[in-house]
Formats: structure tokens, C-alpha cells, sequence
């Protein structure tokens, strides 16, 4: 292992977590070097299901433990999001750099706690949404934004909706889900993805939608649609929708003053070795209104190397990243903070809109 590997432990030994130990497997400059979970059970299960040998693996029945091993240089935390923010000012006062899964706190004040101790403390932070970090993503950027291909942006429609059976609805409690529901979990998306589109900056106002919302017995939000605002001139706006009781959807529209753009993949792509988008740019309506001036280009993008998934390109910046910090070149990238609490003050004044019966929220 060479000095410059980052050594990576996790704090939660979920399912979904395997796909990230895949992703660092394969990586040319990040091992797995611990992982963690309050049952010691469970992450001895984890480790032999996902090939990790206890020669090269420590193996944990706590976080404390894994936090103080002196061999661990980041942390990836998983565990539900009601702990994320606690464990992450931990890890970070133990002078670990953060990836933390999305979202990464229960609201604003929560992040703001995170990294300040990652400020602190001289550590990275980045959330883990992982489709910011695919090549298509940089690539409509390119090709739609910096070309002015796209115009102005107008208006952008996102979505992102997953099915969860009915029996286990009712599961799904404030304490495992946080206090935003499904605006947090699944909202995260399409509300990260209108920032994007508009470089971040913020909507004026927000609100929920009331016909969209949706809870289960216990009060959590299980659906949620909600307009987003924004102080351009003129005025561009949003839809966002997120929920549980729909089929799988993640929608992305974008229409500018001269182009549009589309994805129906945003969040995963359909196949992970190549995703594409679609785009138009000075459509009309043909003669008689009997058809368009244009179909739609595609823009193919190849992720066929062994390190071009969304993950893999995640992972590569974030321990170049940690690298830089460990080799004293540079300092912790605040740009992934300012991100993730944009879209957390967006996430928590959605759910205000909601709470104070769908009325408009002024930011």
C-alpha cells in the first residue's frame, strides 16, 4: 500500500454499503481498511458477503472503535440519517475526512455543526450524491450551459419517485427516516437538481403543493410535490416531486430561453457502462403544426472503464481530495459544503411548507 492510499473505514454496515466496497475494490488509490457496526454480528456478516478478510479488514462492534483506529484516514456513514450528524462531527473531530451518504443531516443547523468541526478540523466533507460525479452530468453542462446551446434556464421538472410495499409504510417513522421524510431522502434529488441547473443559486420562495402530500399514520411524508421560485430575470421556476407510493422515476426536464434538455435517468443511469440525454435547440412546430423542425439529438457518454461509473468518479475526486490535505498541497474544498446545505435550506423549507399548511416560504 503506498503513503498517498486513503484508507478508508465505514460506520455502518447497511446492504446499500456494498456497492460503495465494490467501488473502493476497484480503485487504484483507496482500500477499505475497517468497518463498523453496533452489532459486531452484522458487520462480520458484511465483511464475508462482501469478500472483505479480516487480514487486511478490522473489523468493528462500534464506531468509537473505528474512529480511533489510527489506520483509518476517511469514513463513509451510512447509518440513518437521524445519527449522520452526530457521528460525523465525531469522525471529524477525530481528524477523519467525511463522505457522508445523502442526505447528510436533518436540516440545515445539523450540517452547519458538521462542518464547522470539519473546519475545525482540517477534513474534507462531501455528501453522496453520486449522479453530480457522472461524466453525462459534465457533459450537458459543456454541451447545453457553457455552449449557450441551452439559453437561459425557464423552467426544469424533477423527479424522484420509488416504490416501498404497503406493509412497509407504516415502518417508516420520523426516528429512521428524520423529520423531513420523503423531502429529505428521496427530495434531495430533484431539489439538488434544480441548484444545478441554476448554478446554485437560491429560489426566492418555495411551496408545497397541498394535493401531493402524503403521510402514513405516524406523520412521516411519504410524498411530496413542491414549486420552487427563483429571483432571475425573468423569473425561472421548478416542479419537484418525490414519493413512495409511486413506480421508479427520476425524471429530468430542463427548458431554457433557446434549448431543452432531458434525462429519464438522472439519479442511476439504465445501464451503468454508458448513459445518454437528449437535447433540442431552435425547435418549432413544423408547417401546418403537423410535426416538429427537429427530433431530439442524442449525446451518448462511454463509462465502460473500470472506473468511469458515477461511483468510481465520486470516490476519484473525493480522495483526490483527501490526498491533497494528506500531502499538505491543499487545503479542504468548500465548494461540497456550500452544496449540501443549499439543498438541505431547500429541503427544510419545502417541509415548512408542509407544516404550515402548504403555504409559500420566502428564503
Amino acid at each position: 500500500m503506498g503513503d498517498n492510499t486513503v484508507r478508508i473505514g465505514l460506520l455502518g454496515c447497511i446492504r446499500y454499503a456494498s456497492k460503495f466496497v465494490r467501488t473502493v475494490t476497484q480503485s487504484s488509490n483507496a482500500v477499505i481498511a475497517a468497518i463498523s457496526d453496533p452489532s459486531i454480528e452484522t458487520a462480520n456478516t458484511f465483511a464475508a458477503a462482501n469478500n472483505l478478510s479480516p487480514e487486511n479488514v478490522s473489523v468493528y462492534g462500534s464506531y468509537e472503535e473505528l474512529l480511533d483506529d489510527p489506520g483509518v484516514d476517511a469514513v463513509y456513514l451510512t447509518m440513518p440519517v437521524t445519527q449522520r450528524a452526530k457521528w460525523a462531527v465525531t469522525a471529524a473531530e477525530k481528524k477523519k475526512h467525511l463522505l457522508v451518504e445523502k442526505p447528510p443531516a436533518q436540516n440545515a443547523a445539523e450540517i452547519d455543526k458538521i462542518v464547522e468541526a470539519c473546519e475545525s478540523n482540517g477534513v474534507q466533507f462531501m455528501d453522496g450524491t453520486i449522479w453530480l460525479h457522472h461524466k453525462r452530468t459534465v457533459k450537458i453542462r459543456e454541451t447545453m450551459f457553457d455552449s449557450g446551446l441551452l439559453g437561459d434556464v425557464r423552467h426544469m421538472y424533477s423527479t424522484m419517485t420509488t416504490p416501498v410495499p404497503e406493509q412497509v409504510l407504516e415502518r417508516l417513522t420520523k426516528e429512521a427516516m428524520g423529520l423531513a421524510g420523503a423531502i429529505g431522502e428521496l427530495g434531495w434529488y430533484p431539489i439538488g437538481a434544480a441548484l444545478w441547473a441554476m448554478s446554485y443559486q437560491m429560489p426566492v420562495s418555495v411551496k408545497a403543493l397541498p394535493s401531493s402530500v402524503a403521510t402514513n399514520s405516524v406523520g412521516t411524508i411519504l410524498s411530496c410535490s413542491a414549486s420552487l421560485q427563483f429571483g432571475s430575470t425573468p423569473t425561472a421556476t421548478a416542479v419537484i416531486h418525490c414519493s413512495f407510493l409511486s413506480q421508479l422515476t427520476t425524471e429530468l426536464a430542463i427548458s431554457g430561453s433557446k434549448g431543452s434538455v432531458q434525462m429519464n435517468d438522472y439519479v442511476i443511469p439504465y445501464k451503468e457502462d454508458a448513459a445518454w440525454f437528449e437535447y433540442t435547440s431552435g425547435a418549432k412546430f413544423a408547417d401546418l403544426h403537423i410535426g416538429w423542425n427537429m427530433t431530439p439529438e442524442r449525446v451518448t457518454v462511454d463509462c465502460s472503464g473500470t472506473e468511469e461509473s458515477q461511483e468510481a468518479t465520486m470516490l476519484r475526486e473525493f480522495v483526490r481530495l483527501v490526498q491533497g490535505i494528506k500531502r499538505g498541497d491543499s487545503e479542504a474544498d468548500p465548494r461540497w459544503p456550500v452544496i449540501s446545505r443549499k439543498t438541505q435550506l431547500v429541503v427544510d423549507a419545502v417541509k415548512k411548507s408542509v407544516d404550515i399548511g402548504c403555504e409559500v416560504v420566502y428564503l
